[in-house]
């Protein structure tokens, strides 16, 4: 049985602990529903304090200052509100000539825990929980700690360990799993770690996103944990498997789904290679490299190959290495028709998602710790995948073709 998430609560300070003690002391504290009903408590008080600091600036002087304007105090109306801690009641102040209105909770205002709604929206669109805090109180007119954006953004931690549990399909024609990177800030050092993305393209052609893995470094033992991971969320079958040169990665797919094709991106082969040519051969060396992935066989295609790597090879000798070592993991694209082929090799279909991640990081440079950067990702994906609601362009020319090639594998 596997352990429950537990989530790590931050260092003690001494002033966290007086603060504690006197919690505790104040509201009699001896279960977690006392806890709960205390944050009511202390929140109901604080929204009071700022609706009396809003009523001293609309008044235009403080409670124990005396004024000769006509207008003053006129004692508390009590209002009821729901909150991410559930109801309490407010004392909202009010003015003899009945012309305040606070900006913190509305006159007709009776939940506030949009508040919460609207600090995930923002943390899914790759505010930093800065940002999130200047824009509360920019829009609100009052301010929040970055702690408390982290916890109210905690709160889908749940919502995410389902999405990441939930059943998937018996098979996929085909499953792209691609690689970002961000920077973590963890036991005092800033880190680099990789978000895995599993994509997947279902049987009628639509994309969705079946995993999001954070942390690990990649080996066999790694990428057949994940793979049987989608096995046993109900995963039987997958046609062909794209991704790049991850350590380990073959060997699993072999393990994990024997039947599979696993098929290297040209794009990135493409993009490796050209890292060894200066700017004024690029074109040319590109346009040769197309030779090779257009060809109509693997005949072809290899013949192509080496002619490419015997015209290029005085000048670049490392240019073309990868395409001999790694051809058995590009010869699967060649028993398709240009149609399919365009649907695995130009690699869309997760290079749109990968920009919509790539966004978070353009956002904010470090993530607070390794949770940060998957809270994000599953919002992110969450925004993505609405989008995504009509099948890939040909897409019954692709599937008439996987019946042909893969019949007793495709449902009927």
């Amino acid at each position: 049985m596997a352990k429950k998430e537990v989530k790590k609560v931050g260092s003690l300070t001494e002033g966290k602990k007086e603060i504690i003690a006197r919690l505790i002391e104040e509201y009699d504290i001896e279960s977690a529903t006392d806890i709960q009903d205390a944050l009511a408590d202390l929140l109901g008080g604080t929204i009071k304090g700022m609706m009396e600091a809003e009523m001293n600036e609309h008044l235009g002087y403080e409670k124990s200052q005396r004024s000769d304007s006509d207008n003053a105090r006129n004692g508390y109306k009590s209002k009821r509100v729901r909150s991410s801690y559930g109801e309490f009641d407010i004392d909202v102040p009010q003015d003899r000539h009945s012309t305040f209105e606070p900006r913190i909770v509305g006159k007709r205002q009776k939940d506030i825990s949009e508040i919460d709604r609207k600090i995930i929206a923002m943390y899914g669109r790759g505010m930093t929980t800065r940002q999130i805090s200047e824009e509360i109180e920019d829009i609100y007119g009052f301010d929040v700690s970055e702690s408390f954006v982290s916890d109210v953004t905690d709160k889908i931690l749940p919502e995410i360990k389902e999405w990441k549990a939930r059943p998937l399909d018996d098979v996929y024609p085909i499953v792209f799993i691609d690689a970002v990177h961000f920077s973590v800030r963890k036991d005092k050092s800033i880190q680099k770690l990789a978000a895995y993305v599993a994509l997947g393209i279902n049987l009628d052609g639509i994309k969705d996103v079946l995993g999001v893995y954070i942390g690990e470094n990649e080996s066999s033992k790694y990428w057949l944990g994940i793979l049987n991971e989608l096995k046993a969320r109900g995963v039987k079958d997958i046609l062909v498997m794209c991704a790049d040169g991850l350590t380990g990665i073959k060997e699993s797919i072999a393990v994990a789904f024997p039947n599979a094709e696993y098929q290297r991106y040209i794009v990135h082969q493409v993009r490796n290679t050209l890292k060894h040519v200066p700017y004024k051969d690029k074109k040319a060396f590109a346009n040769d490299l197309k030779t090779i992935y257009h060809a109509d066989t693997e005949e072809k295609g290899y013949s192509n190959m080496q002619e490419v790597t015997e015209k290029w090879n005085s000048k670049y000798p490392n240019a073309m290495k990868s395409w001999e070592n790694n051809w058995d993991a590009i010869v699967p694209i060649f028993k398709f028709s240009k149609e399919v082929r365009k649907v695995i090799y130009t690699t869309n279909a997760i290079e749109s998602l990968n920009s919509t991640y790539k966004r978070l990081n353009r956002q904010r440079s470090v993530f607070p710790s390794e949770t940060a950067p998957l809270k994000a990702l599953y919002l992110a994906t969450g925004r993505a995948t609405k989008k995504w609601t009509q099948p890939l362009r040909n897409w019954a020319r692709v599937y008439g073709e996987f019946q042909i090639m893969y019949g007793e594998r495709m449902p009927q």
